[in-house]
């Protein structure tokens, strides 16, 4: 009997040792986000391998683009978000001018873009740009260290980054990763002009004449800085002094970046995607209407000893476009704002 007692014992014993063994489960695989790309798109991205695109991501960066709590700190005055200068209805650019230039580029198709950030592609990659964007004094203003303790006491964010980083431990570093896979989502494809590249849509008369002054060289010329992609992306996402100066003095154009003497009043051309609904225009945004940039590209271009090659039409001050030309170039540029892309319900501020 006390042999029968003591191998039962040892099976309780044995029993409760197993069943208060903790179970091991599969770490948590967050599901692959599908990047809507055009055919007509080009095939390489700047995705980086440590951190692909993934819908927990996307919907944990879209929450932050919108809280006003990256910020940091309680309380309104003062306090921004991603959002308050880039407006979606805007094309995610349109926002009061900071220091010596107006908001960033616009955050449309920079899944293709591989040449740098900013006016002056001073910055690397999206996920810099977040951390550029959070702790520059004339935009967020935050410090990264406050920003993740705040965040790490709200009652949703931590499962937010569970979900999308297999963590409840907040990192800068994944703050910017999920920011950075927000804004690659932002993809812009379905104007009147994607739908007349795909044989759905018709452009008037006048839509094509401007289109054809756009793409030749001894019309308005754009195409050379605005063609990238095949006229998809509407930029080469290169850096060109295109002639709004003589004289320089910006410390902030590509010059600061590469050091050389021939980029100063050189910056990138913007993605012309969306451009009736940019303003204003140019780095510091001294324009405010397209008819001013198409009257400064027909007859107020200066000369330089930077200006670059593409100008072709610089001796004349500009194309010299004619009144008719000019609206017709206009009707193609209109062509290109994307609707649905303005409004579509999956880029908007998730908790409206």
């Amino acid at each position: 009997m006390q042999v029968i007692k003591t191998i039962m014992t040892i099976g309780v014993l044995l029993f409760g040792m197993i069943s208060c063994t903790p179970v091991h489960e599969e770490p948590y695989q967050p599901t692959p986000y599908e990047l809507a790309r055009p055919s007509y798109f080009p095939s390489r991205t700047n995705i980086p391998d440590d951190n692909p695109m993934t819908e927990e991501g996307v919907a944990l960066g879209r929450k932050l683009f919108y809280d006003v709590r990256l910020s940091g700190r309680d309380g309104t005055d003062g306090i921004r978000s991603c959002s308050s200068c880039h407006h979606q209805e805007h094309n995610f650019e349109f926002g009061a001018p900071t220091n010596t230039h107006h908001a960033m580029l616009p955050l449309i198709n920079l899944a293709w873009n591989r040449t740098g950030l900013g006016w002056n592609g001073g910055v690397a990659t999206l996920e810099d740009m977040v951390l550029a964007a959070v702790t520059s004094p004339v935009e967020i203003d935050a410090d990264t260290n406050q920003v993740v303790k705040y965040l790490q006491r709200t009652a949703d964010y931590p499962e937010l980054f569970e979900k999308a980083f297999g963590s409840r431990h907040i990192t800068f570093f994944n703050v910017e990763k999920a920011i950075a896979q927000f804004v690659r989502s932002l993809v812009s494809a379905d104007s009147k002009f994607d739908r007349y590249l795909l044989g759905e849509e018709d452009l008037t008369e006048d839509e094509l004449a401007g289109y054809e002054l756009f793409c030749t060289e001894e019309g308005a010329d754009c195409f050379h800085c605005h063609g990238g992609g095949g006229l998809a992306l509407m930029t080469t996402n290169l850096f060109y002094n295109n002639g709004l100066d003589d004289e320089f003095n910006d410390p902030e154009d590509r010059s600061a970046v590469t050091g050389s003497h021939w980029d100063r009043g050189a910056y990138k051309a913007p993605t012309l995607r969306n451009i009736a609904v940019s303003a204003p225009y140019m780095h510091d945004g001294r324009f405010t209407t397209l008819d001013e940039v198409i009257d400064f590209y027909s007859e107020g271009v200066k000369d330089s000893e930077n200006i670059n090659p593409l100008m072709h039409h610089v001796m004349d001050g500009g194309v010299r476009l004619t009144d008719l030309e000019k609206m017709q170039l206009k009707a193609f540029l209109n062509t290109l704002t994307d609707e649905q892309f303005l409004s579509n319900p999956d880029y908007s501020d998730p908790n409206h």
